[in-house]
């Protein structure tokens, strides 16, 4: 009898439920007002109505009390319309909104928890489609506790097909800040993990996408961590099967996020995280070469031991590689190279000359020539990095002729690229061998004093251009060129007009010897 009467009240609270879609849906045909709204609503009733019709009583008890509250709300709704008894049309109208939406989605729950495989992947397909159409659905879906415990349960399902769309599912909802800490309480990290360690390809991208968006919340960063998830993230890097740019790109951006925690970091390295991706940078495809260098980068950055373990696993042989003009790449691949070749080996002497060694120079030269504007303005402000770094460097980007390129760039209708040719030039011209190979085109002279006008307003900073003709007086044949060019003038007038005390010290300069007479003004001032 005790197993018996379970059964049977279930039997009843169906039959009851029944009925009550039966009634509601013919209530809804005398409906005269929002009949768009109740055409919607009705169609939801009759499917839910089949659907409860074809279930099992027994498996749909939990779900009967929550269906008939909720087709009593909407009958009141029907009646109110009735009767035209509501209180305002917009009010009524979102009420409408919320019931059909609860209906929906209380459909769709009855059919994932009574239905065969078949009619799960159906269900969760329309439920995917209606919450990334609709986000008033994602929260719904997160209020009613039973729906976050279901689609936790599919993604543990024997039916690899069930798996798949329920993790395309948790992937909308994860990218809600304010619905993440609900799916982590119901316990969705551990699945997604399974699913990465042994589902499909297309349920492990599916993971590795929810994990990434998850792991933006540091604090869900050791949860990921302690149910294995860091070597999980990294078998799938390194498996040549697997090695696509759809499931490695979240998968980097979720070891990204873990790195930011020094403990999990340290375990990323000892576990091979800096052979496995210094390997993927040789990828062809440019999602897996971008996000691998970006991953190495994060995991990096400020990390001087980590940095030396990239050099000696051959990273910057790879990254330049990347660099090489005769290769296929994109400028997008080839920006990202360059902007970590300089944040990953600008940081010591020592690496610098690793990259002096591997002609890095020659290659910023290239692309400064050749390049398209965004990589080559890159490629400038790169070289105005390792300008700064040495006199070996500047010496380097002497001898590849970079100064010629840097006064191109002085005219450039940027006034940061202007800002920086002037700064690298600045810095460039006090080595000796520089300026002596500087001052040999008279071009650059008669540029820089030409610049100098006080009527030119596409010249950047002045004071920078003061600065390397003041460098460029140490040598007898720059201080001859200088006075010696029709622009000359140009000091004397930007040195009354700016009231510069640099400028009129390099009217001082220029007139202190032989050439004072060439040369009238404002020394006394």
């Amino acid at each position: 009898m005790d197993d018996e009467q379970p059964s049977t009240t279930a039997v009843s609270g169906l039959r009851q439920a029944v009925a009550l879609i039966s009634s509601l849906i013919s209530l809804s045909l005398s409906i005269r007002v929002f009949a768009g709204k109740w055409q919607l609503i009705r169609s939801r009733l009759e499917e839910l109505h089949s659907g409860l019709v074809a279930g099992d009583a027994t498996s749909l008890s939990g779900e009967l009390p929550k269906i008939t509250g909720t087709a009593e709300e909407c009958r009141e709704l029907a009646r109110r319309c009735v009767d035209l008894s509501y209180s305002g049309k917009l009010l009524m109208q979102s009420d409408l909104d919320v019931t059909l939406g609860k209906f929906y989605l209380r459909d769709l729950l009855t059919r994932m928890k009574v239905g065969d495989s078949g009619m799960k992947k159906q269900a969760l397909m329309n439920l995917h489609e209606v919450i990334v159409e609709d986000e008033k659905y994602v929260k719904l879906v997160v209020e009613v506790s039973e729906f976050v415990h279901v689609l936790v349960d599919f993604l543990g399902s024997l039916e690899v097909e069930v798996v798949e769309e329920a993790a395309k599912v948790v992937s909308v909802v994860v990218g809600f800040d304010s619905h993440k800490g609900v799916l982590v309480g119901a316990g969705v990290i551990a699945p997604l993990i399974r699913v990465l360690e042994c589902g499909s390809e297309v349920g492990k991208v599916g993971a590795a996408r929810c994990l990434q968006r998850l792991t933006e919340n540091s604090d869900n960063a050791w949860c990921v961590s302690a149910h294995g998830g860091v070597t999980a993230l990294l078998r799938v890097c390194e498996s040549e099967e697997l090695c696509k740019g759809e499931l490695v790109g979240p998968s980097c951006g979720v070891l990204r996020n873990l790195c930011g925690v020094e403990e999990i970091k340290r375990f990323m390295v000892e576990d091979g995280v800096v052979s496995t991706f210094v390997r993927l940078v040789r990828s062809r495809d440019e999602v897996v070469q971008v996000s691998s260098i970006e991953l190495i980068q994060s995991i990096a950055s400020g990390d001087e031991l980590v940095r030396q373990m990239v050099i000696r696993e051959g990273g910057v042989r790879v990254l330049f590689r990347v660099l090489d003009p005769k290769l296929t790449c994109s400028s997008k691949t080839r920006e990202v190279v360059m902007r970590a070749i300089e944040n990953l080996f600008f940081s010591s002497p020592s690496c610098v000359s690793v990259l002096m060694s591997y002609g890095f120079v020659d290659q910023l030269m290239y692309y400064v020539r050749n390049g398209e504007v965004s990589i080559q303005e890159l490629a400038l402000k790169v070289a105005f990095r390792l300008c700064e770094k040495s006199e070996e460097a500047k010496k380097a980007l002497g001898d590849a002729g970079f100064m010629a390129e840097l006064v191109k760039f002085l005219n450039a209708k940027s006034y940061e690229v202007r800002e920086m040719a002037a700064e690298a030039l600045s810095g460039m011209v006090m080595v000796a061998k520089n300026r002596k190979r500087f001052v040999q085109d008279d071009q650059n002279i008669a540029l820089l004093l030409q610049l100098l006008d006080p009527g030119e307003s596409n010249s950047g900073n002045k004071k920078l251009l003061i600065s390397i003709l003041m460098s460029l007086t140490s040598c007898n044949s720059g201080r001859k060129k200088i006075v010696s060019s029709g622009y000359a003038k140009n000091i004397e007038r930007f040195a009354e007009a700016e009231v510069s005390s640099d400028a009129k010290r390099l009217v001082r300069k220029l007139s202190a010897n032989r050439f004072r007479s060439m040369l009238s003004g404002i020394w006394h001032s």
